[in-house]
């Protein structure tokens, strides 16, 4: 019984120094909020100093939250109320402590007032966000651009948005009968799961190049503008022929044929164990909301499953963020560094109170690996299906174009992912432009503008 007391004294100790925060600061605790009593919550503030969301108390103690640039970092900062979303959310308990001098602490306490909380410093660039918020227009969608050697979140960006200053008039909305199919608050840069159209077609050209190590840069094919594979038509775009094709020339054209092909001689159990390395069917490293994308493909699977597979049609859906984050992991020498949002908390004089550091996930693929799809897609950019868009730029790209068909009346999204710099890469992005048979804005140009406002900083 000694023994058992003096343990259980030891781990109360252990608890309180080492453990209490990480208990309270869990955005599941809602025993968080009473700290509302004595402080007023902090600001969110972006890396380059914007202040996008802050707290006004009134004379009788009422706080309000406001958002002074609204919609365009909507997902962003999240809303404060039902439950809270987005960095409201992940960072409440960072913004309901106060670190202020305690001489000002003691002051505001005898005068009953509240002390000023402490702020959250983001990851995200106002300029760049804005540039892509800008750019997207009226299109629905999503951005996400990673700086890949740190794994620091510069844009998230989901359309349609909303103003979180008006969540009362949202929430009320959502719940009437007109409004319970809206998908206004999903974060469609995390939650939003789409078929990855040609952009999977790097982890296909992965796959071949793992299972054909040494004569994978034979490869020969051609293309004359559809053929069918184990009974399934397979089209290139309006049907335009490649002829003879190298495995670069594949990628760069985006050859729907010649990646078919490839598929249906690919070895499906292994090509599902490395998907699954890669994070799909699996959690993702990153603190926030997020769906988890999926990859069906198994040993067990039909022969006329792969044709559309390997095109990134079929089954197989990603998340803006997960495709990202491989993006991130070629441009950063194969290796992952987890993604986050929160760089530091200051108090309300600016003095730092906790750094976040980056967190390497781990390798996705060798740094040889990396390094051949890296130079594959330079290709795409260089003379291949993105050369139109960033000829004439200041700053090179490595990046892969999609063009995804969500319904069978030849209805699309458009993708692009890709980084800058390839030699040294700065800025990994991410785009999804959703039906872009109506709106006529594909993720590439979109990704285009994210780039030219990075390099004019």
């Amino acid at each position: 019984m000694i023994f058992v007391f003096v343990a259980m004294i030891a781990y109360v100790i252990y608890f309180m120094e080492f453990e209490a925060e990480t208990v309270i600061a869990n955005s599941r605790n809602i025993r968080q909020d009473n700290f509302a009593d004595d402080v007023e919550k902090g600001d969110i503030i972006t890396s380059d100093g914007v202040v996008i969301a802050t707290s006004n108390t009134d004379e009788e103690g009422n706080t309000s939250r406001s958002y002074p640039y609204g919609n365009t970092f909507a997902h962003v900062t999240g809303y404060d109320k039902y439950g809270k979303s987005g960095l409201e959310l992940e960072g409440n308990f960072y913004m309901l402590r106060s670190h202020i001098n305690i001489f000002e602490k003691v002051i505001k306490g005898l005068s009953e007032e509240k002390n000023r909380g402490d702020n959250i410093v983001t990851t995200v660039d106002y300029d760049l966000q804005t540039a892509a918020y800008n750019a997207m227009g009226y299109c629905e969608g999503a951005v996400i651009a990673i700086e890949p050697s740190s794994g620091k979140i510069k844009v998230m960006l989901s359309k349609p948005d909303y103003n979180p200053e008006e969540i009362d008039y949202i929430w009320n909305y959502l719940q009437t009968e007109e409004g319970a199919s809206s998908t206004i608050l999903l974060n469609r840069a995390t939650q939003g799961l789409y078929a990855p159209g040609s952009t999977f077609k790097v982890l296909t050209l992965l796959e071949y190049i793992r299972e054909n190590p040494t004569s994978y840069d034979n490869y020969s094919y051609d293309c004359y503008g559809s053929e069918i594979f184990t009974g399934v038509d397979i089209h290139c775009n309006d049907d335009t022929s490649h002829y003879t094709e190298s495995l670069k020339d594949s990628l760069a054209y985006s050859c729907n044929v010649s990646f078919a092909n490839i598929g249906t001689g690919l070895d499906y159990g292994k090509f599902r164990e490395n998907m699954d390395k890669l994070l799909f069917n699996n959690n993702l490293p990153y603190d926030g909301d997020y769906s988890v994308s999926s990859f069906d493909i198994d040993a067990n699977s039909r022969t006329d499953e792969l044709p559309q597979t390997a095109i990134g049609q079929g089954n197989t859906e990603i998340t803006p963020l997960h495709n990202a984050m491989i993006m991130s992991a070629i441009a950063n020498g194969g290796v992952l560094m987890e993604p986050y949002l929160i760089e530091r908390i200051e108090n309300d004089d600016g003095g730092k109170v906790k750094k976040f550091k980056s967190k390497s996930y781990g390798s996705l693929m060798t740094s040889e690996e990396a390094q051949i799809l890296t130079d594959y897609m330079e290709s795409v950019c260089d003379y291949g299906t993105a050369s139109s868009y960033f000829y004439g730029s200041s700053y090179d790209v490595a990046g892969k174009t999609g063009t995804a068909e969500y319904d069978n009346e030849g209805n699309c999204n458009s993708w692009f992912v890709g980084f800058s710099n390839p030699d040294n890469p700065d800025l990994v992005v991410c785009v999804i432009v959703e039906d872009y048979n109506t709106y006529g804005v594909s993720g590439t140009w979109v990704a285009k503008q994210i780039f030219d406002a990075y390099y004019s900083k």
